[in-house]
């Protein structure tokens, strides 16, 4: 016995894209809503925000740019003192023994 696909309107497709987008619920309270898989809620919304250059792409600014390198090099180095710091801490744990 074969199903038949359920075909939806574009005014119910964009109606849930957009409590999606400009609401705070997530796909799954939405395709709940509407009686619809979560899965394919998704990518309505996952083609939406590609075809609109929303697919999470953001433009950074020059001044947001240098300030993530700055906070990228910053986290690096406090990843280094802190492998530096755990390696002395297992040093003189093991020394008291």
């Amino acid at each position: 016995m074969t199903r038949r696909r359920r075909q939806f309107s574009p005014e119910f497709k964009e109606e849930a894209i957009r409590m999606v987008l400009e609401g705070e619920r997530t796909v799954v309270s939405v395709a709940r809503e509407f009686g619809i898989n979560a899965s394919t809620l998704g990518n309505w919304v996952n083609r939406h925000r590609t075809a609109s250059g929303q697919d999470g792409q953001q433009a950074v600014s020059g001044p947001e740019r240098a300030r993530i390198r700055e906070l990228e090099r910053e986290n690096a180095e406090l990843r280094e003192k802190l492998a530096f710091l755990k390696k002395a801490a297992a040093f003189f744990a093991a020394d008291h023994r």
